[in-house]
């Protein structure tokens, strides 16, 4: 009687009734196994954007957290913004921080989602910081151009992407 351990294979050749293998195992038969195709390695492009996407979402929810909380912090009072007060404001930029942090973390894991998400979340952030510009005008300039660089690293294609 076999084991589960020994099985009948083994028990057979215990006992002398098995033949020997004669052939090596690579030479034996393959099963239907096709070898895994290789999988790519992440764009450069696509880890620097997401990574800068997700610092650019952490800069505006402290920048959300400022306008709610400290409004003086900025250059002009809350009548000279183009559009809205502080507090809206705050709560645009926690929101979009917290959606772009999220979209981040989907690049650099590869997920076309966040690609897409992130390139949208990128223009908004620009043109909503050219509607701050007033209240941070040096800081408000360089999230645009920042938010211009993501967009452009998330629509480079992989690499052996064909088109």
């Amino acid at each position: 009687m076999s084991s589960p351990q020994t099985g009948p294979e083994s028990q057979a050749k215990a006992e002398g009734t098995m033949p020997e293998q004669t052939t090596a195992p690579e030479q034996q038969k393959q099963w239907a196994m096709a070898p895994a195709q290789p999988t790519g390695a992440m764009s450069g492009w696509l880890a620097f954007a997401g990574s800068l996407i997700a610092m650019i979402g952490i800069f505006n929810i402290i920048g959300g957290i400022t306008a709610l909380f400290r409004p003086t912090y900025y250059l002009v009072g809350s009548a000279q913004l183009l559009v809205f007060d502080f507090a809206a404001w705050g709560w645009f930029w926690l929101a979009l921080g917290v959606l772009q942090v999220a979209a981040g973390v989907g690049c650099l894991y590869g997920q076309m989602w966040a690609r897409m998400t992130g390139i949208a979340l990128a223009a908004l952030s620009a043109i909503a910081h050219l509607a701050f510009l007033a209240a941070f005008p040096l800081w408000s300039l360089v999230v645009i151009a920042l938010s211009v660089l993501v967009i452009y690293g998330l629509m480079v294609p992989s690499r052996g992407a064909a088109a």
